[in-house]
């Protein structure tokens, strides 16, 4: 084989940066958003903690659970590309309607707007990355999406901050800003990318139970080991709460998401291209070590510096488990499926995360944020005790 063929295999597929180039600007645009979204409801709209974790969960497990039925879709059509433009376009759509927005009321339907748009695009989107990627680049393919799709939620929040600034704390005006870099996502979405060769329409409808029989027990493994960790991992929204609730002003209060951010990006790539050559397995149970820590420097946190501290570490835990279970999700699934996988996978993690958002709202409202932290952490723990319970995962990369 000759260096320039070796070096053609060593680089990721086009596509891959085109995606990856896509998450990034809708992150932004979401950031912006979400960022000041959890403090505008309290101090704005007069909505209680209870509400906020209501919001945050039922809207993030919205998009999970739909990712299930756009997964099978895009398996039964062989078309990922339609699917994809659909969800970012209608996650676009949705963002004049925070600005627009003159009570709690519409900002939850903003969000579960945006959170079915999330849902739509994201099963097909991560099927076609496994696509068009060989297995042994799999792990270098999503950290390296999930790490661009982190430089825009460290972005969006930075510039949330910079915006609350120069407007003087206009809410409202920065919704509206936040919808350009939303279509920005949608028009390199629709210049750049392609659905892989040779994608064509599969067997039938995927949800029946001969089909769902042929995704395999390491699969549905897989799957478990997913919800058990999504459980020990409730909204970042209230990273975001802590911050204030320590002092942090409404413009400053987006820096946790800019410094939780920052770590994300800088580990999600290294650490699935790690796995490509050592497993994914040592990694995650680092991840879940890394959360632990997290819940327990916010709970015991006394300023906005260990906020801050907090922040990084639970960034770590996502750049070192995120990319990773997508990975996973990736070498289980058998390739007619991988958008039914990936749908699925979803569905039970959104369900488990709407159980952990509940029970850190009613957890805060009824004995206050390190109570919350304090659970968090403790599941963190038992998550981890699970994973080392198991049988080794299967897994492509190093053994």
């Amino acid at each position: 084989m000759s260096i320039e063929t070796r070096d053609r295999r060593r680089q990721l597929p086009r596509t891959v940066w085109a995606l990856g180039c896509v998450s990034l600007c809708m992150d932004i645009s979401s950031k912006i958003i979400h960022s000041l979204l959890p403090v505008f409801l309290v101090s704005v709209l007069g909505a209680s903690m209870q509400t906020l974790g209501l919001i945050e969960g039922v809207a993030e497990a919205t998009a999970m659970m739909v990712r299930v039925f756009s997964g099978a879709l895009s398996d039964r059509l062989g078309r990922r590309k339609l699917l994809a433009v659909c969800g970012y376009g209608l996650g676009a759509l949705s963002k004049p309607l925070f600005a627009l927005a003159p009570g709690v009321g519409m900002v939850f339907s903003a969000r579960f707007i945006d959170r079915i748009g999330k849902g739509i695009r994201g099963a097909p989107r991560d099927a076609l990355i496994a696509d068009v990627t060989p297995p042994e680049q799999r792990g270098a393919a999503y950290g390296l999406r999930q790490s661009l799709d982190s430089v825009g939620a460290f972005a969006g929040p930075l510039l949330a901050v910079l915006l609350m600034f120069a407007s003087g704390d206009n809410f409202r005006l920065i919704f509206w800003l936040a919808f350009l870099p939303g279509l920005l996502a949608v028009t390199i979405l629709l210049l750049g990318v392609r659905d892989a060769r040779g994608v064509s329409n599969r067997r039938g409808w995927p949800l029946q139970r001969a089909q769902l029989a042929r995704l395999g027990r390491g699969y549905w493994l897989v799957l478990l080991v997913g919800a058990v960790f999504t459980l020990a991992r409730f909204s970042e929204a209230f990273l975001l709460m802590r911050g204030s609730d320590l002092g942090l002003s409404a413009a400053l209060v987006p820096l946790v998401m800019v410094v939780m951010n920052s770590t994300y990006m800088l580990s999600a790539y290294p650490a699935g291209k790690l796995s490509d050559h050592l497993g994914r397995n040592g990694l995650l149970i680092c991840g879940m070590l890394v959360l632990a820590c997290a819940d327990l420097v916010l709970a015991l946190a006394t300023s906005p510096a260990w906020v801050f501290a907090g922040a990084a570490l639970w960034g770590l835990h996502l750049g070192l488990t995120q990319g990773l279970l997508s990975t996973l999700v990736a070498d289980a699934a058998t390739p007619e499926l991988r958008g039914t996988a990936f749908g699925l996978f979803g569905l039970v993690s959104g369900l488990a995360l709407l159980g952990a958002s509940l029970l850190a709202g009613g957890l805060w409202q009824s004995g206050g944020a390190s109570l919350t932290f304090h659970f968090g952490a403790l599941l963190a723990l038992c998550a981890l005790v699970f994973f080392l319970c198991l049988k080794k995962l299967p897994c492509g990369g190093a053994a």
